[in-house]
């Protein structure tokens, strides 16, 4: 399950040491973390454990819920929306695999820095036959540029460290036991940020995203 540290006026969320899938009680926990984070006014890291960063929707609690997945995949459009617009500055540390709905949770940070030896950023939509809500679609053309968002979101293409470097879908990739340190330094130095300005600013840069993924 996800835990919560602060070293250094620098949080440090870890999602889990397994597919780190947002199971209802993972997003309990990961909404939990963001209230203590926006209330300490500390810069984020977000990462995984081991091979995964996160696998994204649980499918099997999904198919084992048909009448709730509704409500289900709302609830996690809102964690990207919260996650977008969050209050302080925010990087993920991609340890492993990032897919699809876990894919979108990095991009939505304000900066990725890729484990360069090991995992794949992939948005398998297109093959799984789930096309994208107006918010995810809005979230990724956001975030990415025209050319990264076509060859990600299109083609189900999987991206390592430095391929998803090279088209601009993370700003750096790091060894393995450098990734925490390299994704930290992105926000040691920001420190301090108005919490009500960082809050004002991103909520204009990305209102239609934002609105989309609240509707």
């Amino acid at each position: 399950m996800p835990s919560l540290t602060t070293t250094d006026d620098i949080a440090v969320l870890t999602l889990g040491d397994d597919e780190n899938r947002f199971s209802t009680a993972w997003l309990d926990e990961v909404e939990a973390a963001l209230d203590a984070v926006v209330a300490a006014g500390t810069p984020l890291v977000t990462v995984g454990a081991g091979k995964f960063y996160s696998n994204g929707l649980d499918l099997d609690w999904a198919m084992a819920h048909p009448d709730q997945f509704g409500d289900y995949v709302k609830r996690v459009e809102r964690l990207l929306a919260r996650v977008l617009a969050l209050p302080v500055p925010t990087v993920a540390a991609v340890n492993g695999h990032a897919f699809g709905a876990g894919a979108m949770l990095a991009v939505a940070h304000d900066w990725r820095v890729m484990r360069a030896d090991r995992g794949f950023f992939c948005l398998p939509e297109v093959d799984i036959q789930i096309p994208f809500s107006p918010g995810m679609a809005a979230l990724l053309q956001a975030k990415l540029s025209p050319r990264a968002a076509v060859d990600a979101m299109t083609t189900g293409a999987r991206f390592g460290g430095d391929d998803a470097a090279a088209a601009g879908i993370v700003d750096a990739t790091a060894p393995e036991d450098g990734l925490l340190a390299a994704a930290t330094a992105r926000v040691a130095h920001l420190k301090g940020k108005s919490v009500e300005t960082l809050e004002a600013i991103k909520a204009t840069m990305f209102a239609g995203p934002i609105a989309l993924l609240e509707a």
